[in-house]
């Protein structure tokens, strides 16, 4: 399966709960949201991305599971990984983890 069909299997997991859309423009226009903030998407070169704590990503990264996701500026974005097409790590269980954290941070 490729990364576009899992994500879009990913999608139609997510649409539908309280508070989840797929809107917008520009970066990200595809992503999945929780609130209006992002907390999944499929990046321009196909990587699967999620929002985490920095202190998340440093540890998924650390574990070999992913890379922080560079935007195309040049400077790698603390709080996103860039999971590893070879990474054992279910999308849905990292997509629930992010959707959690963004929602909890919308509520501040």
């Amino acid at each position: 399966m490729t990364n576009e069909e899992r994500y879009a299997e990913l999608v139609r997991a997510f649409l539908g709960r309280p508070g989840v859309s797929q809107d917008g423009k520009g970066f990200g226009s595809s992503a999945l949201k929780v609130r209006g903030g992002i907390f999944a998407m499929l990046s321009s070169r196909g990587q699967f991305v999620v929002k985490l704590p920095a202190q998340r990503v440093n540890e998924l990264v650390a574990a070999g599971e992913g890379d922080r996701f560079d935007a195309g500026k040049g400077r790698p974005l603390k709080e996103w990984l860039a999971v590893r097409a070879d990474s054992s790590r279910e999308w849905v269980a990292l997509a629930e983890e992010a959707m959690a954290f963004v929602d909890g941070a919308a509520g501040r």
